[in-house]
Formats: structure tokens, C-alpha cells, sequence
């Protein structure tokens, strides 16, 4: 059941988001966003809040870029950093969003980001590789 829920994670992060890109922010209701994807962004806002910050808009630039990237790191079993000029967090091997954000916010420079008064919108992905690990990765930008 596991290799398939991963199966399905990816095939969902490859497909589910088809939209326009026209550099506009929205909520997770008006985007096409799936569970693990909702769940980062809840957890990381979650986080934001805590700390007296205002919540990150989804941004749908961010939310493809942030599937792309992921995907590229997972078919090549690599964790590397986007060149695109965007504030990211990335991670590879925790199973859940809580475990991703958790292990972000125990990071200096990862919770640096999650946490810049800067940074206004946000775009994260979830994709397992074929290597069985699932890769994270969060975006972010004024």
C-alpha cells in the first residue's frame, strides 16, 4: 500500500496542476492543490503564526516551480538547490509534511526562511523518486 500511496503522489504532483500562469496569488480552495501539499503550507503558515507573522499567500508561479523542481530532484536522486532566483527550503526522506516542516524549522537557515517578515507568497511540492525517498521542496518570494 505504501509503494502505491507513493505511486500516487507523484502522479497526482505530475498532473494535478494545470492552470495559467499569470503571477497571481490565491488560496489553497481556488488552486488545484493536493493533501500533502495543503498539509506544508498549513504547517509552515502554522509556524509563521506562532512567531506573530502573517500567513504566505499560494502563489502559482511558485506552487510550478516548486512541483518542477521537486520532480528534477527526485528522478535524479539528488537534493540541489533551484537556480531560479527564489528563497528555498528542500529536503529529501521525511514521510510526512510535519516531519518536513519539523526538521526546516530545526534548521537555522530553513527556519530563517519559513520565518522572514520578506517573504509573502509560497509554492511547495512533495514528489517520492525512484530511489523509494520523497523529496520537499518550498518556495518563496515577496
Amino acid at each position: 500500500m505504501s509503494r502505491v500511496r507513493g505511486t500516487l503522489l507523484s502522479v497526482c504532483l505530475v498532473f494535478a496542476f494545470s492552470c495559467q500562469s499569470n503571477g497571481d496569488t490565491t488560496t489553497d480552495q481556488q488552486m488545484d492543490l493536493i493533501e500533502v501539499e495543503q498539509q506544508i503550507i498549513k504547517r509552515t503558515n502554522a509556524e509563521r503564526l506562532r512567531h506573530g507573522l502573517p500567513v504566505l499567500a499560494t502563489d502559482v508561479d511558485l506552487m510550478k516551480s516548486a512541483r518542477s523542481h521537486t520532480v528534477w530532484m527526485a528522478q535524479r536522486t539528488a537534493l540541489r538547490h533551484t537556480s531560479d532566483p527564489v528563497a528555498e527550503n528542500i529536503a529529501k526522506g521525511q514521510e510526512t509534511p510535519t516531519q518536513a516542516v519539523r526538521a526546516w524549522m530545526n534548521s537555522s537557515g530553513h527556519r530563517a526562511n519559513i520565518l522572514s517578515s520578506s517573504y509573502s507568497r509560497i509554492g511547495v511540492a512533495a514528489y517520492r523518486g525512484p530511489d523509494g525517498r520523497v523529496y520537499w521542496c518550498q518556495q518563496f518570494l515577496r
